[in-house]
C-alpha cells in the first residue's frame, strides 16, 4: 500500500477529492493545503503521478491499515447557518434540537458541504427560500443544495449538471421527489422556478447570466471570491436583497 500526497488549494479540494476516488483511492485524509490519498498495491504509481502532476505529487509507502476507516473518521458532523446540521452519510448522528439533518457525501462529487461557498449557499437558502417555492440547483454536483431546499419545504425542486457522472451521483443521493437531469440551464423553460441556485465561479456565472435570469425571478449565486461581489452584482443588474461572506467567499441573493 502507498499514499499519494498532493498540494491542493481550497478552490480545487472538492474536485481533486472526487478525482482521487475515481482513480481508485481506498481512503483520503485532508491536511493543511494538501490531500493524502491511499491506494492498494494494484494501483499504478507512475500513472497516478502523471494524472495528478499539476499538484506536485509524491508517493510514499504506507503500513497496511484500514485507510477507509481512517479517512471516514476524519469527517465529523457540523452545523451550518442557523438550521442545518451536516452529517456524513455513513454516520447515524441525529441533528441537535431545532436543526435539520442534512446528509453530505464526501468525495462523491463537487459540493460535499465542507467548502465555504457551499456553506454560504446553504445559509442563503435557509434565510430566503420559503416552503412551497420551486428551486432549480444549477451545477448540482452531489445534490446537497437541492436537498437542503427540500428540508426547508421547497417544492418542486430540480437539479442539473453538465457532467453526467455528477448527475448520477446526485440521483443516487437524493429522494425521488427531486428531479435531476444531465444538461444545462439552457434546457429549462423561461420563468420555470421561483429560485435558481448556482454555486459556480464568476466566469461561469457570466456565461450563464442570460439563462439564469430567464428561468427564475430570484437568484442565489455563490462560488466566487468576496473581492468579486460588486462585479457579479453589476453583471446581473438585479436588486441585491442580501450579500453574505464566509472565509473569503461571497454569496448574492438577487
Amino acid at each position: 500500500m502507498f499514499s499519494l500526497f498532493l498540494e491542493v488549494n481550497d478552490n480545487e479540494r472538492d474536485l481533486v477529492i472526487a478525482e482521487l476516488w475515481d482513480a481508485g483511492a481506498t481512503g483520503i485524509t485532508e491536511e493543511p493545503h494538501a490531500l493524502r490519498a491511499f491506494f492498494g498495491i494494484e494501483a499504478d504509481q507512475k500513472v497516478l503521478l502523471r494524472q495528478f502532476a499539476d499538484f506536485k505529487p509524491s508517493a510514499h509507502e504506507e503500513e497496511d491499515l484500514d485507510w477507509v476507516r481512517v479517512s471516514q473518521d476524519q469527517w465529523q458532523p457540523f452545523p451550518v447557518g442557523e438550521r442545518f446540521y451536516l452529517v456524513p452519510d455513513w454516520r447515524e448522528d441525529p441533528a441537535p434540537e431545532g436543526r435539520l439533518r442534512l446528509r453530505m457525501h464526501p468525495g462523491m462529487a463537487c459540493g460535499s458541504g465542507t467548502h465555504a461557498a457551499t456553506r454560504i449557499c446553504l445559509m442563503a437558502i435557509e434565510r430566503h427560500v420559503r416552503p412551497g417555492q420551486s428551486v432549480l440547483d444549477v451545477g448540482t454536483g452531489a445534490g446537497i443544495l437541492a436537498d437542503g431546499a427540500r428540508l426547508l419545504g421547497a417544492k418542486p425542486i430540480f437539479g442539473c449538471d453538465i457532467e453526467h457522472d455528477s448527475s448520477k451521483v446526485a440521483r443516487n443521493n437524493l429522494e425521488a421527489s427531486i428531479g435531476i437531469f444531465t444538461g444545462s440551464v439552457r434546457s429549462v423553460k423561461s420563468q420555470a422556478v421561483d429560485w435558481a441556485v448556482c454555486n459556480l465561479n464568476s466566469a461561469t456565472l457570466a456565461t450563464l447570466r442570460p439563462e439564469l435570469t430567464r428561468v427564475a425571478e430570484r437568484l442565489i449565486l455563490s462560488g466566487f471570491g468576496d473581492d468579486e461581489t460588486s462585479k457579479v452584482a453589476a453583471l446581473f443588474r438585479r436588486e441585491v436583497r442580501e450579500e453574505l461572506e464566509l472565509d473569503g467567499y461571497a454569496c448574492l441573493v438577487l
